[in-house]
């Protein structure tokens, strides 16, 4: 998982409002356009959560997989797949928020491995597809509020 996909954006929001709004995941097929749903399986001791289900529709890449997610307060939040799909082998990511003036600049990283051949070009294209989209969804969604 060498090649990640890295794209940033700027909320007019503290990091605690955009990690609350990270962590709200049920919510995610009202914003963040891929995903058809997204089931909270386990919480941490923490009470955000620590592993949770998707459907995800992006295209070419389509399937269902668990995420393990580990919080670092509101100042990031890294996940990792912890049950592969029929499709996804291996899926990492993260958002760093460092917060300024109300204002927060929030990077997303990602890298998806798939189980079929799909050429790198093409796979690249999609992640920055769903890291943009996630990353215009998370901004509307927090700034509507």
């Amino acid at each position: 998982m060498a090649d990640r996909t890295t794209s940033s954006i700027t909320i007019g929001a503290d990091p605690s409002t955009i990690t609350a709004v990270i962590a709200d995941f049920a919510a995610y097929p009202e914003w963040a356009g891929q995903v058809k749903s997204a089931e909270v399986l386990t919480t941490g001791d923490d009470g955000r959560p620590a592993t949770v289900r998707f459907v995800l529709d992006a295209g070419v890449i389509s399937d269902e997989y668990t995420l393990g997610y580990r919080w670092s307060g509101d100042e990031a939040v890294d996940w990792q797949i912890v049950e592969a799909g029929k499709m996804v082998s291996g899926l990492t990511g993260s958002y760093r928020l460092a917060g300024v003036d109300g204002r927060t600049d929030v990077t997303y990283e990602l890298a998806v491995d798939l189980k079929v051949p799909m050429i790198g070009m093409i796979k690249r294209k999609a992640e920055k597809v769903i890291v943009d989209t996630a990353l215009k969804g998370l901004k509307k969604r927090v700034e509507g509020r």
